[in-house]
């Protein structure tokens, strides 16, 4: 088995594990330190070049749980040390071989999305990206779930953000309030009645008010007009 230079009896695995500089762990292997301290060396001699080598502490403690690393591996933490790790990665040079390729030097790294959000959140850095939307096409049958789609694509093709509840509610008040949790400025309400007549129900949600809307009326003044889509919307209608 290769050890890079580096083959070493348990006592001095342990007692490296503790050291947080490279001249610590030199110091301790001494001439058994071969070329894994030298990548080390070198990795830190281009971070001074770059400028950034205050942002890197040598931990030898770290063990990345993917076997195929075949150097250098990191971590990435918040400065305060607080929270698990962002990031973490490093060398694998034969990995692409066991997917049928040729060999070749890479590095890389996967973020936690959870803990950047929870970063952006003690930094207060994370904007306001409320969900909000213009409509929201509620579907009373099943066998209007089609025509439902056009409608809502109709309207997207007239330049509105629509949202579709697929699923028939039997209370329309339980749609009225998901509407609301969205942001919606209406609820189009897809039956079989208001259908038969060319027509949906429209809820005005800040006007707690409700009429019966033809489709092409309500296609005519969703945005841009309906074009293909909404002559099929309203076609369907018919």
């Amino acid at each position: 088995m290769s050890c890079r230079g580096l083959c070493l009896s348990s006592t001095s695995i342990l007692g490296a594990l503790a050291v947080r500089s490279l001249d610590e762990l030199q110091a301790l292997l001494g001439d058994d330190a071969g070329e894994a301290l030298s990548d080390l060396q070198r990795l830190w001699a281009l971070a001074r070049g770059y400028g950034y080598e205050e942002w890197l502490l040598f931990d030898a403690s770290v063990v990345r749980g993917l076997a195929y690393y075949t150097g250098i591996v990191f971590e990435g933490f918040d400065r305060a040390g607080q929270l698990r790790a962002i990031c973490g990665g490093g060398r694998y040079d034969k990995l692409l071989g066991t997917f049928g390729g040729a060999d070749a030097p890479c590095a890389g790294f996967g973020f936690g999305d959870a803990v950047i959000v929870e970063l952006l959140k003690d930094k207060g850095l994370l904007p306001a990206t409320g969900h909000k939307v213009d409509d929201v096409v509620l579907v009373l049958d099943e066998e209007l779930r089609p025509a439902a789609c056009g409608l809502a694509a109709s309207l997207r093709a007239a330049g509105r953000s629509v949202d579709i509840q697929l699923e028939p509610k039997k209370k329309v008040k339980a749609a009225i309030k998901a509407a609301e949790r969205a942001g919606a400025a209406r609820l189009l309400i897809v039956g079989g009645d208001e259908w038969a007549r060319g027509a949906v129900a429209v809820r005005d949600l800040a006007a707690f008010e409700q009429r019966e809307v033809a489709v092409e009326e309500l296609l005519a003044g969703g945005g841009s007009g309906g074009g293909a889509g909404g002559a099929a919307a309203a076609e369907a209608a018919t």
